[in-house]
């Protein structure tokens, strides 16, 4: 574990960019603001929740490591938390998930419907604020990514349940669903810098690699935490027959009789109270969290090679600590 812990590598970036969170939690307000008094009120319901923001403080830092001194990566990092937000609003509902950072879901509270549409609403208002910064490379950027999320939850949905889910599409639907944003969040804050096509590709990279690596370590969490440390219940993915790596690994190496429990409650969904407990003991028996957390280790280190490009200086340190966040905040 890095010297200092998980907790002080993310408050040190978190530090770093402060002054500028404080204007991006201001702008999200302001841009959520609406005449349809629910709009407000649904969105802030999982803004306010507590989450860590990981997303705009990477557009954040990743402007802060080119020397960016304007203010379009204010804009770009309330873009970013809305299409993550707005995606957070959309899964909810399609995985009928009843619990978000330990608080009821919106769509627990205001309904489907009224869920989905103020994604919708958030989806916009993150379209009109690329617009402002008047670059088109950016907007095509997270336009770009948008789609690839989409993509991903499509792809998701199709193989949800189904065991013949190989590991590398299981690696496709993380990189669409998580990875492309945190890829987006990173390359923007350089594209405001306007610094050379290198650098943009390397922060790009990083943020790439890092969103792999924090959902691979979710997806582990899953099958091994509390809801305190995740933000959302323990066994979620598994109540929901959601095909993770530590599923996809656990049925592989089983036994027959191993084959047959995961077939009963992932592909029939036919779950007992009592299954999720031996899931978890079945995914401890064949390693299949810590194979887990040894690939997302993979990718940390992919992400801290992609920073070589850049001078030593606080942004770069905070961002090798975050990505060693990443995979550290699993003990």
């Amino acid at each position: 574990m890095a010297a200092g812990g998980t907790g002080d590598a993310l408050d040190r970036l978190i530090a770093l960019v402060a002054d500028d969170m404080e204007a991006v939690n201001a702008t999200i307000v302001e841009r959520m603001a609406s005449d349809v008094p629910m709009i407000p009120a649904l969105a802030g319901h999982l803004i306010a929740s507590g989450g860590k923001r990981l997303r705009p403080i990477l557009t954040l830092a990743a402007a802060g490591l080119c020397g960016y001194n304007g203010p379009d990566h204010i804009k770009l990092a309330t873009a970013v938390e809305f299409i993550h937000t707005a995606t957070l609003l959309h899964d909810d509902v399609v995985d009928n998930s009843a619990l978000r950072r330990g608080r009821k879901t919106a769509h627990m509270i205001w309904g489907n419907p009224a869920s989905v549409l103020v994604g919708d609403f958030l989806y916009s208002r993150s379209f009109q604020l690329m617009v402002e910064t008047g670059s088109v490379e950016i907007l095509g950027v997270l336009a770009d990514a948008s789609a690839v999320i989409a993509e991903g939850e499509v792809l998701q949905l199709a193989s949800a349940k189904n065991l013949e889910t190989t590991e590398e599409t299981y690696l496709k639907v993380i990189e669409s669903k998580t990875a492309a944003l945190f890829a987006a969040a990173a390359e923007v804050g350089a594209m405001a810098a306007k610094v050379s096509p290198d650098k943009v590709k390397a922060l790009a990279e990083y943020g790439r690699a890092i969103g792999v690596a924090f959902q691979l370590v979710d997806d582990a969490l899953d099958y091994a935490a509390s809801s305190d440390t995740m933000g959302k219940n323990a066994g979620d993915d598994f109540r929901e027959g959601k095909i993770t790596l530590p599923v996809i690994l656990a049925n592989a190496r089983g036994a027959t009789d191993e084959r047959a429990f995961w077939l009963r409650v992932i592909s029939d969904d036919k779950q007992r109270p009592e299954d999720f407990a031996a899931a978890v003991d079945l995914i401890k028996l064949r390693d299949a969290i810590e194979d887990t957390i040894d690939r997302a280790r993979s990718y940390v280190a992919a992400a801290k090679d992609a920073l070589s490009v850049f001078d030593d200086g606080p942004h770069k340190r905070a961002l090798l600590a975050l990505a060693d966040f990443c995979v550290e905040r699993a003990y």
